[in-house]
């Protein structure tokens, strides 16, 4: 005995809903890069860690990109002082704080983010 039925394919629909999710996790991404930095961020309460923001999340050039960042306005020299913080090595910190207070967390959140991510888009389907 064959059974027939029909089957209706909601591929657009998908799609706008896993782009959808993607969106929602790399936001979600971005926040937990913004928590850790802000763990180890040079000043625990200041101007620069109140600096730290997350921005987006957007679509370009058809990838869902997210930024975190710290701005705290240029120096007496003209540099931007969360650069300087950020990417000078020699400068000395309390326990726990630390140059390369956004790149470190960053890069050690990859696992996190993909999951995080993952997490929404299954929470989709």
């Amino acid at each position: 005995m064959s059974q027939s039925g029909s089957v209706k394919w909601h591929g657009v629909k998908a799609r706008a809903a896993v782009r959808a999710a993607e969106i929602r996790g790399v936001g979600l991404w971005a926040e937990h890069v913004l928590e850790q930095a802000n763990r180890v961020v040079p000043v625990q309460e200041g101007t620069l860690r109140l600096s730290g923001a997350h921005h987006g999340p957007e679509v370009v050039g058809g990838d869902v990109c997210g930024a975190v960042s710290y701005s705290t306005g240029a120096d007496a020299d003209g540099q931007e002082y969360a650069v300087v913080q950020h990417e000078n090595l020699t400068f000395q910190h309390s326990a726990g704080r630390t140059a390369k207070y956004l790149e470190t967390p960053l890069n050690a959140s990859r696992a996190i983010g993909q999951a995080i991510v993952a997490r929404e888009i299954k929470k989709t389907l």
